[in-house]
């Protein structure tokens, strides 16, 4: 019976062996799959909502559902023009008419990539933020942290099992102990057990190559994400002197973003509102729909507006109102606000995101030089009654003749010369 009990314990640590080896490589895949996403669906995808293109969450199982397995799915994000030229696919047909004939560039993906970006996408949680108000929001995969530390879950999950194996360790020498004395032998006070860690690896030269691989593996992972994060501040979201919402501003009350950024359109920077913007309207709209009074009053303090006398205060020596700025792009880059907005015609969410559903505004895109060559190679200029154009289509359209181009993206247009962003 009880060498019965010593070959189960046997068998249950090597099962938490193993167990530990594959969520190793597993988080190692989610995070695979979250970088795959980041790096090649931002721009024109949201998870949960519509975008540029369709959300991505149920997207999968629409397709399964259709065709029964998820090769359909993998071939359109590798290829959609492709997909749709081979296989006639009425569903992808009516699904590229609902967006405008927005095409998906083909993507440079393995077949395990996509899978692993479907299954980021498929486990996706909204993380819940705190309002203002104290009450709870979802803010989405654009927010200031992630749904979930995989490296966090990790370390949890090594920890128990390592405590459950310290016990059941503890109860194999116990159970062979008891075994000894049953048969007269004498009690062996046997390995400690780091001691029997380095017995187990150095018998098993195999198991021990797999554990150097996996640990070798998720270390590079992590260093390679770490690499790449420097410089990059996705999801920045610093506090402001005064709270102010996009949400109700641009979203709810329907103000135009040029409206308080009036040199979007004008210059190279979208500039910062002054207090004077601010005032026309509250000189008149004392209180917030969130707020109260409270953040409104720290503008009248900054400008010296009195609200009870509903005029300005006399030799008040005003105040500027340090805004942190968000968006940072390195001196060596040149971007040009007007370029986009006016010639390009692109919309302030093309970069920043649904601003107009963020109550704080956070960075929504990485602004990362993938990023931004990835746009200028998807997005198609506006050439249809811009005078700006007129000239460049017509010499375009004769450059690419033997194609048979008549729409052309920023990339056909010289978008991907270095001198147009570095200088």
């Amino acid at each position: 019976m009880l060498n019965f009990w010593v070959s189960l314990t046997n068998r249950f640590l090597s099962t938490t062996a193993l167990v530990s080896l594959l969520l190793l490589s597993s988080i190692a895949f989610a995070q695979e799959g979250e970088a795959l996403y980041k790096a090649n669906c931002t721009a024109c995808h949201k998870i949960d909502k519509k975008m540029i293109g369709p959300a991505l969450q149920g997207a999968r199982q629409t397709w399964a559902d259709r065709t029964g397995s998820d090769d359909a799915i993998v071939a359109w994000i590798k290829n959609s023009q492709g997909y749709i030229k081979e296989s006639g696919d009425s569903y992808a047909k009516d699904l590229l008419d609902q967006y405008n004939n927005t095409l998906m560039t083909p993507n440079a993906l393995s077949t395990e990539e996509v899978l692993a970006l479907l299954d980021f996408v498929d486990a996706w949680q909204p993380e819940v933020a705190v309002a203002a108000d104290g009450g709870a929001v979802a803010s989405g995969e654009g927010g200031s942290g992630e749904a979930g530390d995989p490296t966090l879950l990790l370390i949890v999950t090594i920890i128990i099992l390592f405590v459950l194996f310290r016990v059941l360790w503890g109860v194999q020498r116990n159970l062979k102990a008891l075994n000894q004395q049953k048969d007269g032998e004498d009690v062996e006070q046997g390995p400690s057990l780091f001691e029997a860690f380095l017995a187990y690896f150095s018998k098993n030269k195999a198991v021990t190559a797999v554990v150097i691989v996996l640990l070798f593996g998720y270390g590079a992972v992590i260093s390679w994400d770490w690499v790449n994060s420097i410089g990059v501040y996705q999801g920045y979201q610093p506090t402001q002197p005064i709270w102010f919402s996009h949400k109700i501003h641009a979203g709810q009350n329907g103000i135009n973003c040029v409206y308080c950024h009036n040199s979007a359109e004008k210059g190279k920077a979208a500039g910062i509102p002054s207090v004077n913007i601010c005032m026309n309207c509250h000189m008149g709209v004392q209180e917030g729909k969130v707020t109260g009074t409270e953040e409104i009053a720290k503008i009248y303090d900054a400008i010296g507006w009195d609200a009870d006398k509903l005029q300005y205060i006399d030799g008040y020596e005003q105040k500027p109102i340090e805004w942190v700025r968000i968006h940072n792009l390195q001196d060596f880059v040149y971007f040009n606000h007007s370029q986009h907005v006016v010639v390009g015609k692109q919309e302030c969410q093309t970069c920043h995101g649904p601003v107009e559903e963020m109550d704080e505004v956070y960075q929504h895109s990485d602004l990362t030089m993938g990023w931004c060559i990835n746009c200028h190679r998807e997005t198609e200029v506006d050439m249809e009654g811009n005078g700006y154009y007129e000239e460049v289509h017509a010499e375009l359209v004769e450059k690419y003749k033997d194609q048979g181009l008549e729409t052309f993206s920023v990339e056909q247009n010289g978008g991907l010369e270095c001198v147009k962003c570095h200088y």
